[in-house]
């Protein structure tokens, strides 16, 4: 069964699919997903050692 969302969502993906700008598009998620990979990757890194800084910090103070 079909529904009428499910058509326009097809719809919208053959006229990105036969656009140029489509193309562009998928460049742009393509960038977007690997700048998001390093930044994660980068939080994680520092994010564990500045956890450990804090806490020395943190013991330090009190």
């Amino acid at each position: 069964m079909v529904t009428v969302r499910g058509v326009i969502v097809v719809t919208m993906l053959q006229r990105l699919w036969s656009d140029s700008q489509g193309q562009d598009i998928a460049e742009y998620a393509v960038m977007l997903a690997v700048i998001l990979a390093i930044a994660v990757g980068t939080i994680r890194l520092i994010g564990a050692r500045a956890d450990n800084v804090f806490s020395s910090v943190g013991s330090a103070i009190q």
